[in-house]
């Protein structure tokens, strides 16, 4: 295929013609966004457990570990995005993004494959792998989202709700083959003595590395066809070949910060991030050098103060009430946010470790691994992704739906309502016994509604609402919501109680566990350290100065969170619907 043919497609592949919904652009990124999500959640399942069983880290730094590591791979959008918008465009950061999350799953399949020759390295490649990947999540992720909402012209905006939810079923449907592929090949466990082989993590690793070779060779082949306008220019190039038509009448092309606000928005991050700091650490300064407590008091405090100060920057580029307005709308719905992916981002580590020490996971005779648990959500989202999306269809045409920052209550509130009814299943358990799996497949169920609720619904609505010229940069906004609520998400799961593990490793000890949790028995040195190189926990774990005891009390705190944030939201709902100025 020549330029002149990449750059003159055939009538019949845009939206406007009778055969088409959808323009064809939407289905290869559609696949391309499907094979990244194979290579993020299929490495997401066997993370922490590779973690815990291979590098012999502690599960509540396992925790820590990886809500950092979530939050900033949706931290480096904003790089990304801004790199994008001002340099390189959407297409060429797709790429770089991709490449760079292939060579960094390689890189855990090496570390992977010789921990056990030196555990030192292994720890230091794992690391290197984590930041490799970070930096191409944040190339790929939200240039590929900004180009979902270009590749529909000013008076088809209204289709951006079901686009997104389409297109969300693609990363889903990646998030599921992951979800199964990984685990089944890196999460094995000897069927006679129920011992885990913790030399095949590396094979999940691999799979997922080449799945990413796979989306990015994809999308470098047909985006030059597909990807391009209905007049056929192509749709994420260099910002400077951007024309008029690319933005709305009247918007100014190119996003202008002087100089007073990048200086008050560096002051206003350097103050933020000592404030968060001290807050999450009790410390301004850096004396604590464990590694949860150095995640928790650097990571995590640099993305709430990024998160802050840019928004600050992009409001100050503002220039009219009615852009200053729907920008806020995308700042007040990304706070909410937070709160749902705190709770939904246990999937990888709490509900995982559950799902490994206190679930029996036998269906039909066959026991699952508990890295592949998580594979439920990919299959509820991909059976309910077109459902969700002609509901908002049949109810737009009666003039129905709900504004799409209500849409989102709806979605907090059934993830309050998953854990209300797993919290519930979990409090007679006691110390040794298992949770039913269909208790967690509920939960996914009810988790992947409130997920379609919210999620591509929150991508539509930056896509309506933010303008041109630091889309990309918005969307990366959008995403630092994501992080603040995996940086959360790490800070509750390390809240996790003892699970029935525990109890039986202290038992062959020859110590009550509860009894040490109860502060009834003090232990002795030998014991301490028998403690210390089995993981035990010392005491129970607090939350905001409350002691939590049991998985009941653990899994409260989300219905507690989640649903405060529901309701407000829902009643705020009519203020932003009035600040979108017609947006739906």
């Amino acid at each position: 295929m020549d330029n002149i043919e990449a750059l003159s497609p055939k009538p019949d592949e845009f939206v406007e013609n009778k055969g088409s919904r959808h323009p064809k652009g939407l289905w290869v990124l559609f696949g391309t966004e499907m094979w990244e999500r194979f290579n993020f959640y299929g490495m997401r399942a066997l993370l922490t457990l590779f973690m815990v069983n291979s590098l012999l880290i502690k599960e509540a730094d396992a925790a820590i570990i990886y809500g950092g590591f979530l939050a900033l791979c949706y931290l480096t959008p904003l790089l990304g995005g801004f790199i994008a918008d001002k340099y390189i465009g959407n297409r060429n950061a797709i790429l770089i993004g991709g490449s760079l999350m292939a060579i960094g799953q390689f890189l855990l399949f090496i570390s992977a494959s010789s921990f056990s020759a030196d555990l030192g390295s292994a720890k230091t490649i794992m690391w290197l792998a984590l930041f490799v990947i970070i930096f191409g999540n944040g190339f790929f992720k939200p240039n590929i989202s900004s180009m979902v909402g270009s590749l529909y012209p000013k008076q088809e905006k209204s289709k951006l709700d079901s686009a997104f939810t389409i297109f969300y079923m693609g990363i889903n449907i990646g998030a599921f083959l992951g979800q199964f592929i990984c685990p089944y090949v890196g999460d094995v466990k000897d069927a006679a003595t129920g011992v885990r082989d913790i030399f095949a993590f590396k094979w999940g690793f691999l799979a997922a590395s080449i799945a990413m070779v796979i989306g990015t060779i994809t999308f470098f082949i047909l985006k030059n066809k597909y990807v391009v306008t209905p007049e056929g220019r192509p749709i994420g190039g260099l910002p400077k070949n951007n024309t008029s038509a690319d933005f709305e009448e009247g918007e100014t092309q190119t996003a202008k910060f002087t100089g007073a606000s990048l200086g008050i928005t560096g002051g206003i991050f350097v103050v933020l991030f000592f404030v968060f700091r001290y807050l999450l650490v009790g410390e301004f300064g850096f004396k604590a050098v464990e590694m949860g407590q150095l995640i928790k008091g650097i990571i995590y405090p640099f993305i709430y103060a990024a998160g802050i100060s840019l928004a600050f920057l992009i409001m100050s580029s503002a220039e009219n009430k009615i852009e200053r307005q729907r920008i806020w709308v995308i700042y007040i719905v990304s706070f909410f946010i937070i709160f749902f992916w705190a709770a939904f981002e246990q999937a990888g580590s709490s509900l995982t470790f559950i799902a490994d020490n206190q679930t029996d996971r036998s269906i039909f005779g066959w026991n699952m691994p508990p890295s592949m648990v998580q594979i439920f959500n990919g299959i509820f989202v991909v059976l309910l992704a077109v459902p969700f999306s002609l509901c908002w269809d049949k109810l737009r045409a009666k003039g129905k739906e709900p504004v799409s920052p209500m849409k989102q209550a709806m979605g907090l509130a059934l993830i309050a309502l998953s854990y209300f009814i797993i919290a519930h299943n979990v409090k007679d358990l006691g110390n040794s016994g298992l949770l039913a799996i269909k208790w967690l497949m509920l939960l996914y169920f009810i988790q992947t509604c409130g997920e379609l609720c919210l999620s591509p619904i929150g991508l539509s609505l930056v896509g309506k609402l933010a303008p041109k010229r630091f889309a990309s940069l918005l969307y990366g906004v959008f995403f630092i919501s994501n992080a603040a609520g995996y940086a959360l998400a790490g800070s509750l799961g390390a809240l996790i109680p003892a699970t029935g593990d525990k109890f039986s490793k202290a038992q062959e000890i020859g110590v009550n566990l509860q009894d040490v949790l109860d502060k009834k028995v003090t232990l002795n040195a030998a014991q301490v350290a028998a403690f210390e190189k089995a993981q035990l926990p010392l005491a129970n774990p607090t939350f905001a100065g409350v002691e939590i005891h049991n998985l009941f009390e653990f899994f409260m705190v989300f219905v507690v969170l989640c649903g405060i944030a529901a309701v407000i939201l829902a009643l705020i709902s009519p203020i932003l619907k009035k600040m979108m100025h017609g947006v739906n």
